[in-house]
């Protein structure tokens, strides 16, 4: 424990920090350091979240209600731990972490308030009756004794706890003359220092056993709080002292918000920026400490100033606060982030509220009015050909040696592919017309009282993509004719292609003003935290790799994901098959394009065709085409000497890879679909038609095809004008998505002052549930 007098640094003992023991305390660590880059010249804060994994130096703030139980008195052990956990893993990754505290207070009071029982005398306690000894009153116990005798047991505390992670822990003791005073100011700056260097984290707080008394306060029941009045002002004053990279601030809410929390209206502020104060209505303070949001807020500007970054988070949620602080550290979207560089364009939340408003007046718009707005886009892909092409042409340079040739190869824009897109685009215009509004059901309830089924969008759609720029035209297609609105997110590799493509898209949409309804995120928004707007996104579909489609499966917070994590596509080939059409099927499966999702992984063989001239022809022609043969184990055992065995049968090659493996009938080949497959698309060859209707019917797969190729399964081969993906989900769509699985439905009812009352057993009226006609609607 280290204090500070005028002379310096006044250790507990003559031995306490000498270099011997220090070198001594070093050597516990027996956990191996995970070196990160962490070079960074102390000047500006960081302008982003993603820039926070450099930080280096870390001071992290505990607030009152972070450290106190609910009842006020008493440490929230659990909470405490999960904490010191997170600051010695980020400590052992060679980061320079400190931690500011609270607690003393809270700790001291548990402590006093045993012992004022226990010194109640045996003959009071049962002279005064069991009743009077449950009300007997506790006296207000003075805060600085409290925090006297709650300092040691809260470092011995501390000191327990990262021990368990063989980090030593020093703490010192504070006021607000160690920073009015040169010399103390540089003798705390240098025992920081020097703690700093020896791998120490030093723990802050304030001596509040000699601070001056604050005014009354009824934070703590029972207590007059004499945390320094400007406690989150010490954090930031340190940090800036010691020239930190990131303060972090944990409360007990979320982060900063626009209006008080629990208020109906109050929103999550992601950012914050010098100036905004103003745009926000500050409410009640914690529920126990001095110091309210306010105060956080013009600590955190203070420093934000003095070129520390800031993040005020919630560290008392049970579901974050075990990794509040890594997430922060690791830049996810978590709390406030105080920032000096406002970005140039809205934030993303700004987007969502954009595309909600624009799609809500796109839907109302007329069927040919949306129909219009999508032949406009085709028009454009097709006369700003040569601006397209050239803003294709720089990021297929920039992704040159970055990305593998499949990659490449969705990346790659040209003529034939626009012209292809255009002719997409007008088939979904064609489709549009009898899209939402369109009556699905009507039935009459009683006299007077109808009720309808109607088509809908589903609201806001985020697409997430990776190098495939010619997906965000399709994609907007689709939603401009669902009605929906739309964020978009492409891939960095592809960031000048899609930004030309969303300005023809825009100006499409602007010929009937509703430009917002389709935003593309240029912003540095994770995919994680895109994921986590439930409040404003309404279906996710992914399109890109499968590792891509698990992780935004996993990161989804309450939003629906559409899609598809694997395309693992198998083709059987009966002992009925024609020879003439085995090996275009399956070149064509396999070899026009194997990167794509519909593209045959696992080739099925009946094995009364083993070594007969079919096989050998398959094998020859896979062999011309280049592709690799992984052998599944039935078909190793047949032969001497085999390619390589297959690691897995459950894998999507993307590339010119194949398994074959042999099996016994058509029943084994279904078997082996449902167990290794992914009700992607699955395809039988044969001349038997009842063999394949059987195929046909027991595969559980969202494409069953019967001799064609597995790379039919898409929208624009199936007249859908284009796909937003394709799903093996089993609710609301399945297959190619096109413009149907982008809406659903809602219910109007339309009466003359009906009641439930009048229906009841004496009521006077009956139910009909009569069906009615389903009116046409002209789609000419």
């Amino acid at each position: 424990v280290l204090h500070f007098s005028r002379d310096g640094v006044s250790p507990c003992c003559p031995d306490c920090i000498q270099p011997s023991v220090i070198r001594h305390v070093r050597s516990w660590s027996n956990i191996p350091f995970i070196t990160v880059p962490l070079s960074r010249t102390h000047g500006k804060s960081f302008a982003h979240r993603s820039e926070l994994k450099h930080a280096k130096r870390i001071v992290v703030k505990l607030g009152s209600a972070v450290v106190t139980r609910g009842d006020e008195c008493g440490l929230a052990l659990g909470r405490l731990a999960s904490i010191v956990e997170q600051v010695s893993v980020l400590q052992n990754q060679g980061r320079e972490m400190m931690l500011v505290t609270s607690g003393a207070v809270a700790f001291g009071k548990q402590r006093l308030r045993h012992e004022i029982l226990l010194s109640q005398s045996v003959r009071q306690a049962l002279h005064s009756g069991q009743n009077q000894l449950k009300e007997m009153a506790i006296p207000v116990l003075e805060a600085r004794a409290c925090a006297a005798a709650g300092q040691s047991g809260l470092m011995a505390l501390y000191e327990a706890m990262f021990t368990q992670y063989s980090i030593c822990a020093a703490q010192i003791l504070v006021t607000n003359l160690d920073f009015h005073d040169e010399q103390k100011r540089r003798n705390l700056n240098g025992t920081l220092h020097e703690l700093l260097r020896m791998n120490i984290v030093p723990i802050v707080n304030t001596n509040d056993a000699v601070v001056p008394p604050a005014e009354p306060n009824s934070d703590l029941q029972g207590v007059n709080v004499i945390s320094v009045k400007d406690n989150d002002s010490l954090a930031a004053r340190l940090a800036v002292e010691m020239k930190t990279d990131l303060l972090i601030v944990l409360s007990d809410v979320e982060g900063l918000f626009d209006s008080p929390p629990g208020s109906d209206d109050a929103k999550l502020i992601d950012i914050f920026y010098p100036g905004d104060q103003q745009s926000v209505t500050f409410g009640t303070k914690s529920r126990v400490g001095m110091g309210g949001m306010e105060a956080k807020v013009k600590a955190a500007l203070w420093a934000l100033q003095g070129g520390t970054s800031v993040v005020i988070a919630n560290g008392t949620h049970p579901k974050v606060s075990g990794h509040v602080i890594t997430d922060i550290v690791e830049g996810k979207k978590v709390g406030t982030f105080f920032s000096e560089v406002k970005p140039a364009g809205p934030t993303v939340e700004q987007q969502g509220e954009m595309a909600r408003s624009g799609g809500r007046m796109l839907a109302t718009l007329e069927p040919e009015q949306r129909a219009e707005i999508i032949h406009h886009l085709a028009d454009l892909l097709t006369d700003q050909r040569d601006e397209i092409l050239l803003a294709n042409k720089k990021d297929l340079e920039e992704a040159e040696g970055r990305l593998a040739a499949p990659l490449l190869k969705r990346l790659s824009l040209s003529t034939s592919k626009l012209n292809s897109l255009a002719i997409g685009l007008r088939q979904i215009a064609a489709s549009s017309q009898d899209s939402v509004g369109r009556v699905l059901r009507r039935t009459r309830i009683a006299k007077n009282l109808e009720l309808e089924q109607v088509t809908v969008p589903i609201g806001v759609l985020l697409v997430i993509f990776e190098s495939r720029p010619d997906c965000l035209p399709q994609v907007a297609a689709l939603a401009i004719a669902s009605g929906n609105g739309l964020l978009l997110k492409g891939g960095k590799e592809a960031a000048h292609s899609n930004r030309i493509l969303h300005l023809l898209t825009q100006e499409a949409l602007s010929i009937h003003g509703v430009k917002e309804a389709v935003q593309l995120v240029n912003t540095r928004e994770e995919v994680e935290d895109l994921c986590r707007l439930d409040k404003m996104i309404d279906l996710i579909i992914p399109r890109g790799s499968s590792q891509l489609v698990r992780d935004i499966q996993k990161a989804a917070k309450g939003i629906p994901v559409m899609g598809h994590s694997e395309g693992i596509c198998h083709m059987y080939v009966d002992s009925e098959a024609s020879v003439d059409k085995v090996t275009r099927l399956v070149r064509d499966s396999k070899c026009e394009y194997p990167a794509a999702c519909n593209a045959l992984e696992t080739l099925l063989i009946h094995r009364d065709l083993l070594r007969t001239p079919l096989f050998d022809q398959i094998i020859d022609m896979l062999r011309v085409e280049q592709v690799k043969i992984h052998a599944g184990p039935k078909f190793a055992s047949y032969l001497t000497f085999s390619p390589s065995e297959v690691k897995s049968l459950r894998t999507e090659y993307g590339d010119l890879e194949l398994c074959i493996e042999v099996v016994d009938n058509v029943q084994d080949a279904i078997d082996h679909i449902h167990k290794y497959g992914s009700s992607h698309t699955d395809v039988i060859v044969t001349e038997d038609e009842n063999t394949a209707e059987f195929f046909l019917q027991h595969v559980d797969s969202a494409c069953v095809f019967w001799n064609a190729s597995t790379r039919f399964s898409d929208g624009y081969r199936f007249g859908l004008g284009a796909e937003v993906g394709i799903s093996t989900s089993r609710i609301h769509a399945r297959g190619p998505v096109g413009l149907e699985g982008l809406l659903t439905t809602k219910w109007l009812l339309r009466g003359k002052d009906h009641v439930v009352s009048d229906f009841s057993e004496h009521g006077s009226l009956k139910y009909l549930h009569e069906n009615l006609p389903i009116p046409q609607r002209n789609t000419n």
